[in-house]
């Protein structure tokens, strides 16, 4: 069987642990390859490769740093489809599922290829006689970026051009679900001329982690994950010294209002629910009908819910493929019982689903819940499948008073066609991403992101302008030169004179 390795300091490197993990193809249901799963000894090699790298790399004048980055775009841009199939073999998704990611994450790679001028400083002179001023950003060193198995390609990418752009060195910890995209990111990024120990790939667990967050020499992580991970990551990493930006779970809402054009708000939710089989953490996993809306908007639901096509993700129109794993389809499922159990309506039961010929692969057909409260534990939770929950407001203030009470504020939309609700439900919502008549707000690369609450942790969002600042620190400069500078000691405390 295939055995994924790790990539240090320009090359492939098996593990010296003697672990790996079964590699799943998640429709077939039996494994594809194995991945090799670090040691501390080997995440050191990982992290000393981009030391070794770090001074020659940050000295590298930024338009120089920036051309490897077009390059790279280049070679990607050929490649999607390769990194697509990739993704659908150990994701699941669908094969044009997996082509948006990929362009998603080219993206911030255009992005990041422009970094001679977000790296600009500010100038002054004459801040005060014979004195002038400047600001510089200058990078931290080694960083860190530990990632999901939702987006193995577009995840990753919101993290390492920017880092390295910015003149950082990289040591990516993929998950160990999906971990073959970042072998071949580490391949194109050396065919694009990168120097050996800029980006390195340590694939593993728990073990190749809690090293990453424990090693002096990584100045910053940037994680993408569930919650109770989220917080591990930031408390343990901030208490190191490192900067943390951890992005955690979501419960996404979708406010359907009355006035609002049902076919649009219906193909919305389709897509932002069941797209990836629920496994995003911007999709939508609740509805929530204001007033009138409730049963015409449950009644379409069903119709198109029960008519998803779901299949191995190469086949030809397949709207959704199975979930990552068998412990997640259980999980799924569980909880799509747990929620009948505390008194849901049951309109669409997605448990027990199989695709002819790929029995054993990990199906959750798409599920609709009706008639669920706050209390009950399918709206808590995140459930990270394909589970559509519906809940009633009278109007739209208590439909706002619902969202912003509960933990996660990661991303919220809103569908009406009255401008003046609009405004104050974007005005008054406690979540860090918004849509008006758009059912999943990702910000472009150009923007940054990121949620609020108990979906983000740390003070930067992620990639556009806020990882610009996260991966660099600032410097402010005084500068006199001796003729200029009075003679005698000055005991006072200094002032523009």
């Amino acid at each position: 069987m295939e055995k994924i390795a790790h990539y240090i300091g320009g090359a492939r490197v098996d593990t010296k642990s003697g672990r790996y993990a079964d590699v799943f193809n998640p429709a077939q249901g039996v494994p594809v390859a194995q991945v090799a799963l670090g040691t501390a000894d080997e995440v050191d090699a990982a992290v000393q490769a981009g030391v070794a790298a770090f001074p020659a790399w940050s000295n590298t004048p930024p338009l120089t740093r920036a051309r490897v980055l077009f390059r790279f775009l280049h070679l990607i841009q050929q490649r999607a489809d390769d990194f697509a199939r990739i993704i659908v073999r150990e994701h699941g998704k669908t094969f044009s599922d997996a082509q948006g990611e990929v362009a998603r994450g080219i993206e911030i790679v255009e992005f990041a290829a422009g970094i001679p001028q977000m790296l600009k400083g500010e100038y002054t002179d004459q801040i005060a006689r014979g004195i002038d001023a400047w600001s510089m950003r200058q990078a931290l060193g080694v960083v860190a970026g530990i990632t999901p198995f939702n987006f193995p390609a577009m995840v990753p990418m919101w993290m390492f051009p920017i880092a390295i752009a910015c003149g950082n060195c990289f040591v990516l910890k993929p998950s160990e679900r999906d971990p073959s995209a970042a072998l071949l990111i580490a391949d194109l990024l050396q065919e694009a001329g990168l120097p050996d120990g800029v980006f390195n790939v340590i694939q593993g667990d728990k073990v190749t982690v809690d090293a990453l967050l424990d090693h002096p020499q990584v100045k910053a992580i940037s994680f993408v994950g569930s919650t109770p991970i989220a917080e591990y990551i930031y408390a343990r990493g901030s208490a190191k010294g490192k900067r943390v930006q951890a992005l955690g779970g979501a419960k996404n809402h979708m406010v359907v209002m009355p006035d609002a054009d049902m076919q649009l708000a219906v193909d919305a939710l389709m897509g932002a629910a069941y797209g990836s089989a629920g496994e995003r953490c911007m999709a939508i996993s609740v509805a929530v009908a204001v007033g009138s809306a409730g049963d015409e908007l449950v009644a379409a639901l069903a119709e198109r819910a029960r008519k998803l096509k779901i299949n191995e993700g190469m086949a030809a129109g397949a709207e959704m493929g199975p979930v990552v794993t068998a412990a997640a389809k259980e999980r799924i499922e569980s909880l799509i019982g747990r929620g009948v159990e505390e008194g849901a309506t049951l309109v669409v039961d997605g448990r027990g689903y199989q695709v002819p010929g790929f029995e054993k692969g990990f199906f959750v057909g798409g599920t609709l819940l009706d008639h669920v409260t706050p209390e009950m534990t399918v709206y808590k939770e995140e459930i990270f499948g394909p589970v559509l929950c519906v809940l009633r407001c009278p109007d739209i203030a208590s439909a706002v008073e619902l969202i912003n009470a509960h933990e996660y504020g990661n991303g919220v939309a809103v569908y009406t066609r009255d401008g003046g609700v609009a405004r104050e439900f974007v005005r008054q919502i406690e979540v860090g991403m918004v849509g008006v008549n758009v059912p999943l707000p990702v910000p472009m690369a150009f923007s940054s992101f990121g949620g609020w609450k108990r979906s983000l942790f740390g003070d930067h969002h992620m990639y556009g302008p806020e990882g610009v600042r996260f991966y660099t620190r600032a410097k402010a400069v005084m500068q006199r030169w001796p003729n200029t500078a009075s003679a005698g000691a000055e005991f006072a405390f200094p002032q523009m004179k």
